[in-house]
This record gives C-alpha cells, structure tokens and sequence, in this order.
C-alpha cells in the first residue's frame, strides 16, 4: 500500500505492508511556496512532478497494489477546459481573501453559515478565495472550467476521475456538513455564482477514485489499473493515522497549528472559531486552526541568535506571534506583537515567551472544540504530532499550560499513513480507521502531566485582549485597509474611510441605526452583540475614491470598517480623537484617514 501526504512543503511518501503497516520504504520532495504581503501560492504542477519524485524515491512505486493521496485543505485550484492550471493555486494560507469572507459572513450572517457548512467564512476557506478571484482576476476565473483542492487535483491525475471526498469537501465553505451535499444556494451567492459542475462529485467513504490510469503509470513507474483510494484533506488523514476514537484530543505542532478531536456530534459553531469539518470515515472533525506554530517560534529564536531549544522560564512578557496574520483569534491582517519587557527580560525568556502565545491559541481552541463537538475527558491524554511534538520545548509548554499527560506516536508521517490506510480499504473493503487500529498506528511515547499554570494562560489572554487593537491595523494595499476588531463589548458605531493620506467623509452610526452612504461608501452591516475574544466581527465595504455623495460602489478597493464597543474607557477616548464627538453621530465629517485611523488603535478600538 502507499499514501501520499501533499503538504504545503514537500510531498512524501509511504509505502507499508498491508498486513500490519509497518513501512517498507519513503521518500520526499520539496514544494515551492511565493507570494508576499499575504498571498501563498504554488503551480500544481510542481505538486504532480514532487509526488512522482517522491515515489519514486521509494524503489517499490511497481509493487504497489493500492494508493491514495491526502493534500493540504481549502487550496483554489482553478483548469481550463484543458485540465490545465489557469494559474498558481491559492493556498490555505493566503489571507488576502479576508474581505470576501467577511462579505460572505454578512450575507447569510454567521448562524446560518456554521448550520449549513459548519464553518463562518474565513480568508483561508476555498469559497472565499474564489470570490477573491472573480473579483481581482475577473479574466482568470471566466478560464476556468474546473475548481479542484489539492488533493483532488492529484487523485485526478492519477486515475482520471474528478472526485473528492467529504472530509476535504468540508473545508470549501460550499459544501453541507449536514447534508453530505453541495448547497446550491451557497453557490448561488452573487460573490460566488458558481455551477456545481465544475466541482468533483463527492464520493462516500466506503467508495474508490478509481484506478491508475495509462499515463499517470507510465509518468510514475505504477501498473496501470493500480487502485485508488479516495483520499482526504491533511487533518482527516492524520486522524485516519492514527485511528482516532471519539473525543480523543490531538493538538498538531507544524507550519501551521491546529486542535481537533473526532465527533459523532455535528459541530455548527457560529462563532468561528471551530470548523466543524466532516471527517474522512462518516462522522465529523471539529477542529480549530492557527497560522502561526513551530515556524514562528524558530522565526523568534533565528531573531534572537537561540537554538529553539533554549528557553528559560519565568518574567512578564508576553509574545504574540501572529507574524502572518492568524486564524484563531480570527486576526487576518495582524503582525507580532511583544509586550511587558523589562530590563531584567532575558532572550530565552523572550523565546519561551514565544512558545506560550502560540501554545495558548491552541489550548484555547482545543476548549472549543471541546464545546462544540464531542465532549473531551478533562484528564484525557492530548495526543502530540507535527515536527514540534519531537521538541521538549514545545512538549513541556504543552503539558505545562494544559495539565494534561501527553502521548506522542512513533509514527512521523501521520497524514500518509491515514492515506496508507485508505489505500488498504479500498483494497480490502475494510474501514480505514479499522486498518489503521489494526496496524496499531498511535502507539508511542507517553510523558507525565505537569501542574497547570492557570496563571499564565489569563495573563496570555489579558495581554492579548489588551494587545489587539495595536496589532490589527494590517497592511495598507493602495487604497485599501481591512477591518479592525474589538476585543470586548457590544459594538455600537461604526467609522469608516479610505487610503491614508486622503480626504474623505468619515462618520459615526448610532446604534441600531440605519447604516447610510457617505462619499460612496457602502456599509452593508448591522450593530450586533457579542463578547470575549471570539472571532469578532470582520467586516468590510467597498468605497470608490470621490464619486457621487450617497452612490454605493462595488468596483473599486476595501474601505475600512471600526469598530468600538460600549465601555467607560472607549467612550471617555471618543473626544480625543473626534472633538464634540456627539455632533458627528449620524452626519459626515471631512478628515485625514490616516491620522484618524492610526490615533483611533489606542482610543476607538
């Protein structure tokens, strides 16, 4: 059997014996990832010519009797009529669609999205980045015959077949986690207006892609009419790997960080901060994401001239390490922050500072997870993979912060022993978790919890709450900005203007009020309530620079949107930034966005 894990990296490769897993052979190659300013993109072509590299490095691609591939989640691969890529893919974490999920939240409003596809819209979502591409590559998207994730495209090519499964389907943000189906009025969406015919038919677990056809053999050394396996995203691979059971809480250290656990509840959590994902064997994985992890803590230690491994404890500092934006908290366009140094700060203070704020968004998810889906034993072992899990560093963060014994699996390449596993099944026609129980696949290490420092985690939260409106300003992309967040409270007004530097008509919206037009720019939003550090409330509008007073426009840039909640402190500010602020509520004021807009991180927001 082999399995394929196609990660945003490398493609790697598993050949195992059928009996009993135990792995014959590997091989791995690189991918190429670019982009800057929050894009991430890479030609799947170079994803094809590393698997083949890669399996071939095994020796035994001619021995092999079943294969299947599982790939990295919610990347837009666009064809042409061809079958050929129309351009790079956008990968998971490309944020530069977090307007148009924002839109696409506020057009069914966030109950209503997590009911149906158990996940709010964000920038790393396949709906949201084909909304992306309509609007900023119109060209592009009327090429495109074909929308395929990455796994999709690579099962494609090896047997011809456009098909998918719904665990991957699950993390598109078009697809019904509570009827196994397409939603038609999802992709009906004007932002969207997408056929379900260029999509894959999604196939039951229990259900092959096909086989190995003549040319993807003779390209990668396979005998023609090998069988394969449906496939899956990355994470219900690894869940496949490991044979997960209900409630078993797993926490994965990698590029990226993510905390699930299998349920037999569907999740719907409006919220957004729990994708309630399918899973690749019938029931569901509720799982929560970060997009800063083990790169971003190696990224401090480069900075700081340390080994990653050299940590001290103790000190205040906090270290937000949101360096690429984040996904949980849902900051798209944040940046790093540190606070609380002091002189007697050491730098491995500051690196194990580093850990705990990358560590304590991922025990904050799992919580979530938790809550959402199947209910997690407070003494439930937290099972450690991704490359962090060989770190002590990391290991001793985690059971530190968690209070909870570890088991680390021996096994190193998870994602394509799930798909290993799948391989078998569709040969044997048993499940795959079964496979993968069979195969024993989760034994490993076990290390002994440590006390909980509870104290630690509430003065991460507090840094964090108090630390948001500093690193949520993002970018400025020619005329544009993003939407800013707010930590706390009910919000109850809204400013909004264009390009620092400018002039424009800025003002405020009284609560529960109509929103008007002022200078062209469309709000399209709703005072609403809610509290604590939860996704927030991401909105944004469009704005045209010096059209027609009171016109709305949708054909140029990303106005910014503020928002301010109800609390002594923000009130108290108001006058600081906009004089006699209450003359403004409900009419227009001329003045410079960019001093406006950066004067109102401490004071608004």
């Amino acid at each position: 059997m082999a399995g394929a894990d196609s990660s945003t990296q490398s493609a790697k490769v598993l050949v195992v014996d059928a009996d009993d897993g135990t792995v014959l052979a590997s091989g791995s190659a690189p991918h190429v990832v670019s982009g800057t300013d929050g894009a991430r993109e890479s030609d799947p072509q170079q994803w094809w010519d590393a698997f083949a590299t890669a399996l071939a490095a095994t020796g035994l691609a001619g021995d092999i009797a079943a294969i299947a591939v599982a790939a990295q989640q919610h990347g837009l691969v666009t064809l042409d009529s061809r079958g050929q890529p129309v351009r790079p893919a956008m990968l998971w974490n490309d944020v530069r669609a977090a307007p148009e999920a924002a839109q696409l939240t506020e057009a069914l409003g966030a109950a209503s999205w997590a009911q149906r596809t158990g996940t709010v819209p964000v920038a790393s979502i396949t709906a949201a980045k084909w909304a992306w591409l309509r609007r900023h590559e119109p060209a592009s998207a009327r090429r495109t015959a074909a929308i395929r994730l990455p796994h999709d495209y690579l099962t494609q090519r090896l047997c011809g077949e456009a098909v998918t499964d719904r665990g991957d389907a699950s993390g598109t943000g078009w697809f019904s986690t509570a009827t196994d189906a397409y939603d038609a009025e999802i992709l009906a969406l004007p932002m969207l207006d997408l056929d379900p015919a260029p999509l894959p038919e999604v196939r039951r677990p229990d259900e092959i892609a096909g086989a190995v056809a003549a040319d993807a053999a003779l390209d990668l050394g396979l005998k023609p009419g090998t069988v394969v396996g449906i496939g899956t995203g990355d994470n219900m691979g690894a869940a496949l790997g490991m044979g997960l059971g209900a409630g078993e809480p797993v926490i994965s250290l990698g590029t990226s960080g993510t905390a699930y656990a299998v349920s037999r509840r569907r999740p719907a959590d409006e919220s957004g901060v729990v994708a309630g994902f399918a899973d690749a064997a019938g029931a569901f994985l509720p799982l929560s994401a970060t997009l800063n992890c083990t790169q971003a803590v190696d990224r401090m230690a480069a900075l700081l001239g340390r080994d990653r491994e050299a940590v001290e404890a103790g000190g205040t500092v906090v270290v937000l390490p949101y360096f690429d934006g984040e996904r949980t908290p849902n900051l798209p366009n944040a940046t790093g922050l540190i606070t609380g140094l002091r002189h007697d700060t050491t730098a491995g203070q500051l690196l194990q500072a580093a850990y705990d704020g990358a560590a304590c968004s991922l025990l904050t998810a799992l919580d979530q997870v938790s809550a959402s889906g199947e209910a997690i034993a407070a003494q439930a072992p937290l099972i450690l993979i991704g490359g962090g899990a060989k770190g002590a560093a990391w290991r001793d963060t985690i059971r530190r912060l968690s209070g909870r014994a570890l088991l680390v699996p021996d096994a190193a390449e998870l994602v394509a022993l799930g798909a290993a596993a799948q391989a078998a099944a569709a040969l044997t026609g048993e499940r795959a978790p079964d496979v993968a129980r069979r195969w024993n696949t989760k034994r490993g290490t076990g290390y002994d919890p440590l006390p909980a420092d509870t104290g630690l985690r509430d003065h991460e939260t507090n840094g964090q709450g108090t630390a948001t409106p500093l690193i949520t300003t993002g970018p400025w992309v020619g005329s544009s900005s993003v939407a800013w967040l707010t930590p706390v409270g009910v919000i109850t007004s809204i400013a909004f203007g264009t390009a620092p530097g400018s002039t424009e008509q800025m003002g405020l919206v009284p609560p529960g009020a109509q929103t008007p037009n002022w200078n062209g720019c469309a709000v399209a939003a709703k005072p609403r309530a809610w509290s604590g550090l939860k996704p927030s409330w991401p909105v944004s509008t469009t704005a045209k620079d010096q059209p027609d007073a009171g016109v709305p426009n949708t054909d140029k840039g990303r106005a910014t949107v503020i928002v301010r909640a109800t609390c002594d402190a923000v009130t108290a500010a108001v006058p600081t930034v906009l004089p006699a602020a209450s003359t403004h509520t409900g009419a227009a004021k001329p003045c410079t966005s960019s001093r406006w807009l950066h004067a109102s991180a401490g004071a608004i927001v």
